[in-house]
């Protein structure tokens, strides 16, 4: 009997724009996963071949690298934070629109890039924050935070933060101000690359429903 799959989706953010794509490729979570008052992280569907497991974006690009569960969605800072090998993202879903950009306290924004060879970033992205400044000949020291990164600069941690960025108004409330954009953020379907090529009887269809759902297809289930 072939085991059934495990979808990997974030908690957060992407989630509330996640659930109806996952309606509209025909995939519907029991009751129990709307219970805010359940500590369950592992949830039936509609579908008896398929559980969803809820968790972090940072881990749902882990399980799925690793083959813990075998699709998922997650935002492309992660995918691209992450760089697994073993992911293969093959949709933007076109949700989760926002961008992972660079921020410091308003009024020491005008510091000249070109004249700097050392920062003190504070980031849940060292990756992709030290490729952005070695592009530029910059090296950049990355102070690891999980979240509240907007406190860094008033507390010295940091003169720069990088994160993600919607409306900028927790910026604005923290006395900061976007200076450069790292790159456009969106939500994507992520497969694990070996059970792909030995599960596509499964996955491929999964895929193409996503496909069609992100399309706005009526027919994606």
């Amino acid at each position: 009997m072939t085991r059934p799959l495990t979808f990997a989706i974030p908690k957060g953010r992407i989630l509330e724009e996640a659930l109806p794509m996952l309606a509209r490729a025909g995939i519907k979570p029991e009751a129990e996963f709307h219970d805010k008052k359940s500590r369950a992280l592992r949830f039936a569907t509609n579908r008896p071949g398929i559980s969803i497991i809820r968790v972090r974006a940072f881990d749902v690009a882990t399980f799925v690298a690793h083959g813990a569960a075998q699709i998922g969605i997650v935002g492309s800072d992660v995918v691209e934070e992450f760089d697994y090998s073993e992911l293969y993202a093959p949709v933007d879903l076109d949700i989760g629109h926002c961008r992972l950009s660079i921020a410091e306290p308003v009024g020491l924004s005008d510091e000249d890039e070109a004249a700097m060879s050392h920062v003190r970033v504070a980031t849940k992205y060292p990756h992709l924050t030290r490729k952005y400044y070695e592009a530029r000949g910059i090296q950049a020291e990355c102070v690891k935070l999980n979240g509240a990164m907007e406190l860094a600069p008033s507390l010295g941690l940091s003169r720069r933060i990088v994160d993600l960025v919607s409306s900028g108004a927790t910026l604005k409330a923290n006395g900061l101000v976007e200076t450069h954009v790292i790159m456009p953020v969106s939500a994507r379907l992520i497969v694990n690359r070996a059970a792909y090529k030995m599960r596509s009887a499964d996955l491929t269809p999964l895929v193409e429903a996503f496909r069609k759902a992100a399309a706005g297809g009526k027919d994606a289930a």
